[in-house]
C-alpha cells in the first residue's frame, strides 16, 4: 500500500500551536487590563470574582487563534483568496474574543 499525502488532511502543529497561544495570550492581556482597572470590587460579587474572567477570556481567545489557523490554511477548499480569508479571520477572532469578555465579566462588570 502506497501512502501519499494529503495537504488538507495534515495540520502544522507548531503554527497552530503558535496561534491559540498566541490568542490566548491577547485575551489574558486585554481582560488583565479590564481587571486591573476596575478598583475596588462589590463586596456581591465574592472573594474570588476574578477566576471566571481570568479562564473563560484567554479560551475564547485561544478558539479564536484556532479559528485563524484553520480558514488561513484551510481557505483554498473553499476557493477564497489569501486577503479574503485574513480579514474574514480577524473578525472571526475578534468576535470570538467579544463574546468571551462579555460571558467572562457577566455578572461582575458587566452589568
Amino acid at each position: 500500500m502506497i501512502q501519499t499525502s494529503n495537504s488538507t488532511s495534515q495540520l502544522n502543529k507548531v503554527s497552530l500551536s503558535k496561534r491559540i497561544l498566541a490568542g490566548a495570550a491577547i485575551g489574558l492581556g486585554l481582560i488583565s487590563f479590564f481587571l486591573i482597572s476596575a478598583g475596588k470590587p462589590d463586596p456581591l460579587w465574592g472573594k474570588f470574582w476574578m477566576i471566571r474572567p481570568l479562564i473563560i477570556v484567554p479560551f475564547a481567545g485561544a478558539m479564536g487563534g484556532l479559528c485563524n489557523y484553520l480558514i488561513i490554511n484551510y481557505r483554498h477548499v473553499v476557493g477564497l483568496n489569501k486577503a479574503v480569508a485574513v480579514i474574514i479571520s480577524v473578525v472571526v477572532a475578534l468576535i470570538g474574543l467579544w463574546i468571551g469578555i462579555i460571558l467572562g465579566l457577566n455578572g461582575t462588570l458587566w452589568n
